[in-house]
């Protein structure tokens, strides 16, 4: 791929240019951090909790983050279990590599060996709240006296009701993991609207809560909380998005570009999201701030504007923006033929070459599933950009590697 080339170019002169330069990024460990390499890398992540960096010495990003990595690791020297480390990739190219790591700094928590990506910001603060956080148990054990003040601390609150020392808590701690940059997670042995096993999720929006009932597992508390953790309808935001990503039911978009647009279709709207709520997400997307997305899934930017979005499958379903006025009988008739499968995807691409017989074939949006998905070929793709240098420097090279091929499968 061209991309690829490119990628590997850069590294190339990155790696002759800047070898002799590691003390730029510090050669040697601040105070509290760990300096890694192979010998040592190992037994380090595999410790409690191990925030590591991967860096380039000559990375400006890198060299910004320092100090505030510095000044984290030296307020958290006291915290037995939290260990802040680092690796220098053009030093440790195979470490760096066996993590995907791509860019620089890359931040990634590790916990006895097992990583995530960090998602915290990158202010000595916030690093310091960040791992304290995700250091403590995942899972608070809460009393009659305690579970009222916590389910109405957050937004949404997950209260699982077990007795002391049921295997099921061990599942409760995987899914609380795994959401720990979202919500908060409690257990208590008994509940004074259920009985265990059960569990709870308290949210400050529509019916306030939902009860799961019967046998917990990782799998089912994830999905539970999944379909109850957004309200009904929505503003879609900076920290909203990933959840409606990661949903399980396709997300509508309502787009305005003004109050006035919202109110007039508020009313119809809402009942459509009550209608359907559970097969499907709803959000209000307020153009002015976002309207670029409109872009995205298949929309020009005029507004209102509707359209369904499959986040599983990536595909676009807009309501066609034409001289009639979006109203709830239009809204409705298109969401039910786009879960019906009525309803085809929009597809964005470039109009099919009328000739395509040079040493490389041509892929557009229209013919990437029949070229690429082909099964009686093995396909090497090429993603590019026409104003991309490496990409003009490889194309001779990848013509004449296409000619050779051509013909064969």
């Amino acid at each position: 791929m061209r991309i690829s080339g490119a990628t590997a170019l850069v590294s190339m002169a990155a790696t002759a240019m800047f070898t002799g330069m590691t003390a730029v990024h510090g050669a040697t460990a601040e105070p509290g951090v760990k300096v890694l390499t192979s010998e040592n890398f190992k037994d380090v992540i595999n410790q409690k909790f191990v925030l590591v960096e991967f860096y380039a010495p000559w990375c400006g990003h890198c060299q910004n983050l320092e100090p505030e990595y510095e000044a984290a690791a030296k307020l958290l020297r006291k915290d037995e279990d939290i260990q802040l480390a680092k690796v220098d990739c053009v030093a440790e190219k195979e470490i760096c590599k066996s993590y995907d790591v791509g860019s620089y700094p890359t931040l990634k928590v590790f916990r006895e060996g097992v990583s995530r990506d960090y998602k915290g910001n990158r202010k000595s603060d916030g690093i310091i709240s960040y791992l304290r956080k995700h250091a403590a148990p995942p899972v608070t054990v809460l009393t009659a006296e305690t579970l009222p003040a916590f389910a109405e601390s957050e937004n949404v609150v997950v209260v699982a009701v077990l007795p002391a020392n049921d295997p099921q808590r061990e599942e409760v701690d995987k899914t609380a993991r795994y959401f720990r940059d979202d919500f908060i997670f409690g257990v208590v042995e008994e509940h004074p609207d259920v009985k265990a096993p059960a569990v709870v999720l308290y949210k400050k929006f529509d019916e306030g809560k939902n009860i799961l009932e019967g046998e917990i597992t990782d799998a089912k508390l994830v999905n539970f909380v999944r379909n109850h953790c957004l309200p009904t309808v929505d503003e879609i935001g900076m920290t909203n998005y990933a959840h409606y990503m990661d949903a399980s039911v396709p997300l509508v978009y309502l787009f305005y570009g003004n109050t006035a647009q919202r109110n007039q279709l508020k009313q119809a709207y809402e009942a459509l999201a009550k209608e359907w709520k559970g097969k499907a997400n709803f959000v209000y997307l307020d153009a002015l701030k976002y309207g670029a997305h409109a872009a995205n899934i298949g929309l020009k930017e005029v507004w209102p504007a509707f359209a369904v979005q499959d986040v599983q499958t990536a595909k676009k379903f807009p309501l066609e923006q034409n001289t009639e006025p979006i109203t709830e009988k239009r809204m409705r008739q298109h969401l039910s033929d786009v879960l019906t499968g009525l309803q085809k995807s929009k597809v964005k691409s470039e109009s099919i070459p009328k000739s395509n017989d040079g040493p490389v074939t041509v892929v557009v949006g229209h013919t990437y599933d029949e070229i690429v998905h082909n099964k009686d070929k093995d396909v090497l793709i090429e993603y590019y950009a026409p104003w991309c240098g490496f990409c003009k420097r490889l194309a001779p090279t990848y013509d004449e590697l296409g000619a050779l091929y051509k013909g064969s499968n």
